[in-house]
C-alpha cells in the first residue's frame, strides 16, 4: 500500500491522524477542469479547511466559497483577492457583512439581509456590487419549487429585482444550490440547464450579470457499488446551453461549488487498536478516536439502526450512506475474523463497524478508513470527553509530510 511506510512512521508518535495526499487533490482538480474548460470553479471550505488543502486547491486556480466570516478570512489570508471569495451563509450579522464586505462577494440570503448590507454601504458610503442566492421555482429532479431555510423565493427575488428600493445596492450575481452528491449525470446535467434558464430571465431584468453560481451537486463514489459521476457526459449535455448563454452574455462567468469531488478521495483517517475483548462471544476492537475524531462513519451505524437499509438517504453533510466508508489495515487478508469496531469514548454510540471480517488484528495495530479527506476533521467533535485532538498531515507531491 502506498501509505504504509508513512503510516508505520507516524503512528509511533500518534494514535490517531488525518492523512491528506496532495496528489490525490491534484488529480481531482485537474480532472474538473480538463472537462470544463469555460467553468470557473470556487472551493467550499466548510469541506475541509486544513491551511496546506487550501493552498493547494486556490493554487490551481480555484476561487473560495465561505460559509462564515470565518472562512471568509481563511481564504483571504491564503491569498485570495476579495472577487475570488463568494461569501453565502444564511444568517448573516451586521458584524459579519461590516467585516466581509471589502474581503469578499457577498451572497445575499434573504430581503432583510440585503437591507442590512444597505445599511452598512450607505453608513460607509459605498456603492456594493452583490449577489443573491435563489431558491428557484424547480428542484432537483425537475418538480416544482420546495421551501427552504436557504435563499429568495424565485418569485419575490424577482420582484425585489425589479423594484430594488436600495440605493448603495448593484444586483450583479446569482447562486443557486439545491443538493449536493449527486452521482446521475443525467440528473445532474438537468438541473445545470434549468439554472442557465433562470440566470437568462434574471439577466434581461438586470443586464449581463458579473457570474451565475450553478452551486454544488458533483457527487464522489462512496460505496463499493456507487457509480462514480461522469463529467464528460455533462460536459457533452450542458454544451449547447453553455455555449447559447455566453453567445448573449459574453462577460458573465459561470460558477461551480466543488468540495468532496477535489479532496474525499484524498484523505485516510488513521487510528489504533488500543484494545481488543470479546463479550459474550462478539470480539471488539476498541480504537482510539472515532466518533470524536471522524464523527460521519458513527453517524452512519447510527443511522442504520433507526432505518432500513434501502430506505436510508443522505442528509449531507453529516450522513450519505450506511456503507460509505471501508475500514483497511496492514494486515495481509488471512485468518479473518469477525469484530465490531468501536471507539475508547464513555458512550455506547461510538460505533463504527459491527460483525465486519477484518485480519486478526492485536493493541498496536493500524486501522485506516476511507474517504476522510471531506466533512471529516472540520465536523468531528474533538471537544467531546477532553480526548487528545487527532492531527492533521499533509503529504506533500514531492513525498514531504507537513504537520498541520
Amino acid at each position: 500500500m502506498k501509505y504504509k511506510n508513512i503510516i508505520s512512521q507516524y503512528t509511533q508518535k500518534w494514535d490517531s491522524f488525518y492523512l491528506y495526499d496532495e496528489s490525490r487533490i491534484l488529480e481531482s482538480t485537474a480532472h474538473l477542469k480538463a472537462n470544463f474548460p469555460h467553468i470557473h470553479f470556487i472551493y467550499s471550505i466548510k469541506c475541509n479547511a486544513n491551511a496546506h488543502v487550501l493552498r493547494c486547491i486556490f493554487q490551481q486556480g480555484f476561487g473560495a466559497d465561505a460559509a462564515s466570516l470565518g472562512e471568509v478570512l481563511l481564504a483571504y489570508k491564503a491569498g485570495l483577492s476579495g472577487n475570488s471569495i463568494y461569501y453565502s451563509a444564511p444568517g448573516k450579522s451586521i458584524n459579519d457583512i461590516e467585516k466581509s464586505i471589502t474581503k469578499a462577494i457577498l451572497i445575499a440570503d434573504s430581503i432583510e439581509e440585503i437591507k442590512r448590507i444597505q445599511t452598512v454601504a450607505e453608513r460607509l458610503g459605498m456603492v456594493v456590487s452583490i449577489g443573491i442566492r435563489i431558491n428557484p421555482d424547480f428542484s432537483f429532479a425537475g418538480e416544482g419549487g420546495k421551501p427552504s431555510k436557504f435563499g429568495i423565493d424565485e418569485k419575490k427575488a424577482i420582484e425585489f429585482i425589479k423594484s430594488n428600493p436600495c440605493k448603495n445596492i448593484k444586483i450583479t450575481g446569482i447562486h443557486i444550490h439545491i443538493k449536493s452528491q449527486e452521482l446521475d449525470a443525467n440528473v445532474l446535467s438537468a438541473y445545470y440547464k434549468r439554472v442557465f434558464l433562470l440566470a437568462k430571465k434574471v439577466s434581461q431584468l438586470c443586464g449581463s450579470l458579473d457570474y451565475i453560481n450553478m452551486g454544488s451537486g458533483m457527487g464522489v463514489a462512496y460505496a463499493a457499488t456507487d457509480v462514480p459521476l461522469d463529467l464528460y457526459r455533462i460536459r457533452l449535455a450542458i454544451e449547447q446551453s453553455l455555449n447559447e448563454f455566453r453567445a448573449l452574455y459574453p462577460a458573465a462567468k459561470i460558477i461551480i461549488e466543488v468540495g468532496r469531488y477535489a479532496v474525499c478521495k484524498s484523505g485516510y483517517y488513521v487510528t489504533k487498536v488500543m484494545d481488543r475483548k470479546e463479550s459474550y462471544g462478539k470480539t471488539y476492537l476498541i480504537l482510539k478516536n472515532t466518533l470524536n475524531g471522524f464523527l460521519r462513519p458513527s453517524l452512519a451505524k447510527l443511522v442504520a439502526q433507526y432505518s432500513d437499509k434501502e430506505a436510508s438517504f443522505g442528509t449531507e453533510p453529516l450522513f450519505t450512506s450506511v456503507d460509505a466508508f471501508s475500514f483497511l489495515s496492514f494486515k495481509k487478508e488471512t485468518n479473518l475474523e469477525k469484530v465490531s469496531l468501536v471507539g475508547n469514548l464513555c458512550t455506547a454510540a461510538d460505533v463504527i463497524a459491527e460483525d465486519i471480517l477484518m485480519p486478526r488484528l492485536e493493541c498496536g495495530d493500524v486501522v485506516m478508513i476511507t474517504n476522510a479527506g471531506s466533512y471529516g476533521a472540520v465536523l468531528s467533535p474533538f471537544q467531546f470527553s477532553a480526548q487528545q485532538r487527532p492531527v492533521e498531515l499533509f503529504l506533500t507531491q514531492n513525498g514531504e509530510i507537513i504537520e498541520a
